[in-house]
């Protein structure tokens, strides 16, 4: 009997069955060798672009902290700039400046050991120790410091006007000497700088006198001693203001020398440091001491003993002076005038040279 044969349909599905058969190991290792290269290659490409993309970021990063670091320097010089010229422009003209420690400016001022250092470091001890002196106001240093230093203190201090200016109006001082006293010669005065001024000279002086006749009856009326200071503090940071009070000062100054000479000529008796005075070649009268002298005070040079006598005896003030460089001599400490005629207030100055001034704080 013949055997059967396989129905079609059961040997149609035996091609299926080998294909559902699993795949050998040779088949899994490139499978998994192709799915590393896809990666690593996908991950290299990655890293490529990445890269190139920090690359760029980096160096756009350097490129704009460079701009920055060197628009932070210019504008900071810019800036510097301008807070200079503000400071210049704006900050108040300091003067006179505000009180510190005496030994502590001595120590800053006076370093080393040389004979001057040492006499001056002495000398600042003295005043400290024995004269009581604590603090000092240091005055600018320019052709008017002496002028500074007395007329900050009577207007600090509230001194009273001087009993000769009460009586006269010294306003009228210039025309006074033109018309009354025949001193045409009164038109070479000098305004500091200013070396000749012609027939303005009247006008500017009767204005810078009369500011200092207003300014001084207004710092007397003031009883309170700290809105004096203040008040001190703001007249003394206006350079313009400052300078007309002390060419007005110069001015009573020569006021003076010409009412004694005239005196003098009167064979009148006079004090003996105009004495002193007119028997110099230089000051012999009042043209002569204006010219050789008093005109060169705010320019060229300041005050002379001579002249801080006559500043004295004109503002009827007695004024101390504390000659550091004199020190362990007679001249150490000397009075403008000597021998005030009456009793005058007495204001204090203290010099290292005798041509600049400070303000000692008791």
């Amino acid at each position: 009997m013949a055997a059967r044969r396989s129905p079609p349909r059961a040997r149609a599905r035996e091609p299926e069955r080998e294909m559902e058969r699993p795949l050998g190991p040779g088949a899994g290792n490139d499978q998994v060798h192709s799915w590393t290269l896809l990666t690593s290659h996908a991950l290299d490409t990655a890293w490529r672009l990445a890269k190139g993309s920090v690359l760029l970021a980096v160096s756009f990063l350097v490129a704009v902290l460079c701009y920055f670091r060197r628009l932070h320097v210019r504008v900071g010089h810019r800036l510097k700039w301008w807070i200079g010229y503000l400071q210049r422009k704006f900050k108040k003209n300091l003067s006179v400046e505000a009180e510190v420690d005496l030994l502590g400016y001595c120590a800053r001022e006076w370093k080393g050991d040389t004979p001057r250092a040492n006499l001056m470091r002495k000398a600042y001890e003295e005043l400290f120790w024995r004269r009581h002196i604590k603090c000092v106001r240091q005055v600018k240093r320019d052709k008017y410091d002496a002028l500074r230093s007395v007329l900050f203190q009577i207007f600090s201090q509230g001194l009273s006007f001087p009993s000769w200016m009460k009586e006269k109006d010294i306003v009228k001082l210039p025309e006074k000497l033109l018309f009354s006293q025949g001193c045409n010669w009164i038109q070479l005065y000098s305004f500091g700088p200013e070396k000749y001024t012609g027939s303005h000279v009247f006008g500017k002086l009767r204005k810078c006198v009369e500011l200092l006749k207003t300014q001084w009856i207004d710092f007397s009326a003031i009883k309170d001693y700290h809105r004096r200071g203040s008040m001190c503090n703001i007249l003394f940071s206006d350079a313009i203001l400052e300078y007309k009070l002390y060419e007005a000062l110069k001015f009573i100054m020569l006021y003076q020398v010409t009412e004694v000479y005239e005196q003098m000529k009167m064979k009148k008796v006079i004090p003996s440091l105009f004495r002193l005075l007119f028997s110099r070649e230089t000051s012999a009268d009042p043209l002569s001491f204006m010219m050789n002298h008093l005109n060169s005070v705010g320019d060229t040079c300041g005050l002379e003993q001579i002249d801080m006598f006559i500043l004295g005896y004109a503002l009827e003030v007695k004024i101390k002076v504390f000659r550091l460089f004199k020190f362990n001599s007679r001249d150490f400490e000397v009075c403008y005038p000597e021998e005030p005629l009456r009793d005058w207030p007495e204001i204090s100055l203290l010099t290292e040279d005798d041509l600049h001034y400070h303000i000692p704080i008791f």
